[in-house]
């Protein structure tokens, strides 16, 4: 299986593109957006796509042209604006949605916000709204297509060590994740059919990764 990981010089992204270059039977495909961003990538054996999320769709679809799935880790950072989280957030997930059709890739992981409902828009904090309106719509677009798609919702993201450790459900109390383990959980529902369709929330927790998974 070849994967195209959108947003892969984020530190999800780069977790998940050494995991599948790390598995003999798949191969990743990073797309970034700045040509210094690729030695990384390359050291690991992955091709590499210069493509910027707000460019057209038809470019994004270029660099999906002969992959099997597409991850979505994306986003446009704290340290941004509103704009930047519409353009991004927002604009590009939907453009590599559409990018997906064109491109005729069925199988569609989008990482998304803990809680996208509108509730959670309703109490977010004002300056973290913008953001979760954002993952709200992105989410809903992908939820109509007829992409075989995968929608995870991560707890608050940190760089500790994976554990290899979660606690993966629709539903479960708001909690910490680290973003290795995130990508692990990725690379798992991309291996596992059973999580086409779904969505679920995933924080730290005690259950293997593998095992986690198998129960969505």
């Amino acid at each position: 299986m070849k994967i195209l990981v959108v947003g892969a010089n984020g530190q999800i992204g780069k977790h998940l593109v050494k995991f599948i270059q790390e598995n003999e039977n798949l191969e990743a495909k990073a797309m970034i957006r700045k040509e210094e961003q690729a030695s990384y990538f390359k050291e690991l054996g992955a091709e590499v796509a210069i493509v910027d999320l707000e460019d057209e769709i038809e470019e994004i679809a270029k660099a999906a042209e002969g992959v099997d799935a597409i991850v979505f880790t994306a986003g446009s950072g704290p340290k941004t604006g509103k704009d930047k989280t519409l353009m991004i957030d927002l604009d590009g997930a939907v453009k590599t949605i559409e990018a997906a059709k064109q491109a005729n890739v069925k199988r569609y992981i989008m990482v998304s916000s803990f809680d996208t409902s509108r509730e959670a828009i309703q109490s977010a904090p004002e300056a973290f709204a913008p953001y979760v309106v954002a993952k709200h719509y992105a989410d809903e677009w992908l939820r109509n297509t007829d992409l075989d798609y995968t929608i995870v919702h991560p707890g608050g993201l940190t760089n500790d060590p994976g554990k290899n450790q979660v606690q993966l459900a629709e539903k479960v109390e708001r909690g910490q994740v680290p973003r290795e383990d995130v990508a692990r959980v990725i690379l798992a529902a991309l291996e596992n059919d059973t999580t086409i369709g779904k969505a679920f929330q995933v924080v730290e927790g005690n259950t293997s990764v593998e095992d986690a998974i198998k129960s969505v």
